[in-house]
């Protein structure tokens, strides 16, 4: 039989596993190999890639210590026992394990940056991105003086901003201590210690002052999304995604106490998901503006500081 063949349904992934090794070569016979195992075993692609073949690269590349970008380059060279049994055991942890990919790798892109992640945060993947690339137009009446990233976990959404508005002070926000430690490697990482404070907060409660843009990305996963998820999500920590029974929890008090926070042309952007049906109901006063997105998401709102008055 080929190598290049499918492989017998009837076969373990382990018993798969060790043919790869023996008879897979090239780096191209193994993403081949990869992306046929994952349409296979049905895996959840929506961590950063959306099908089995960008998947498949991304592994590969890092199983080597070879540029993700660059694969092409290397697709018919040929590999050593040694680098064909770590690709294939990293295969098989994805697909096993269903890990995400940035977890497996240790790195998320966002905005263009690459962010340190781990199972201590949420993998960087709001439509946020989107609004922060166009400077938040045409709400934003001006430069932001100060920034809030709120429920921040890996730091991606407030870094990404502090990039954007480099006049601008940033402070991130999040109640797990965890995901704040990876924040400030983040904060580290990318430079921007001197504009860029990470603090234990539960919610606003760490908040001083006046902020001219908030923004967050807090958990909004409704119960009966929490009990359907992929088994990938189950890898992430539930603190940063479950809200409730309608997904609000955190929403509500944010609603409540972000006036008391903003500037008297500030503007609040928040995520939540597919709980937006449930918010709109709950808050028919509110003139929430719903975006669009070209690469994608959906459920974010902005609000003006002046909208919160109705609450």
């Amino acid at each position: 039989m080929s190598v290049l063949e499918p492989q017998s349904d009837d076969l373990s992934l382990q018993q798969q596993a060790v043919e790869a090794i023996e008879q897979l070569l090239t780096v191209q016979d193994l993403v081949r190999w990869s992306v046929s195992r994952m349409a296979e075993a049905g895996i959840y692609f929506g961590h950063g890639t959306d099908n089995p073949q960008d998947e498949s690269v991304l592994l590969v590349t890092h199983a080597l210590g070879l540029p993700w970008n660059q694969a092409d380059q290397w697709r018919d060279c040929r590999l050593t026992r040694s680098e064909r049994e770590t690709v294939v055991s990293l295969l098989v942890t994805r697909i096993e394990q269903r890990v995400p990919a940035p977890y497996l790798v240790g790195e998320a892109w966002f905005c263009g940056l690459p962010y340190l992640v781990d199972e201590r945060v949420l993998i960087p993947r709001s439509p946020i991105a989107e609004l922060i690339e166009t400077n938040f137009q045409p709400w934003l009446q001006h430069q932001p003086k100060r920034i809030m990233d709120l429920c921040t976990g890996s730091g991606c959404i407030g870094i990404a901003c502090a990039m954007q508005f480099p006049d601008a002070q940033v402070e991130l926000l999040d109640i797990s201590f965890d995901a704040l430690a990876v924040a400030e490697e983040n904060i580290q990482r990318l430079e921007v210690h001197d504009r860029v404070v990470a603090l234990q907060s539960d919610l606003f409660s760490a908040a001083h002052g006046r902020y001219d843009l908030i923004v967050s990305n807090p958990p909004y996963v409704d119960a009966d999304d929490m009990a359907c998820l992929p088994d990938e999500f189950h890898h992430e920590p539930e603190l940063a995604l479950a809200a409730g029974n309608d997904g609000l929890d955190l929403v509500r008090i944010m609603l409540k106490q972000a006036c008391d926070h903003l500037t008297d042309d500030g503007v609040l952007v928040v995520e939540v998901g597919n709980s937006w049906p449930a918010l709109a109901d709950a808050y028919p006063q509110l003139p929430f503006q719903w975006q669009e997105f070209e690469r994608g998401g959906h459920g974010v709102f902005v609000l003006h500081a002046k909208d919160l008055d109705a609450l």
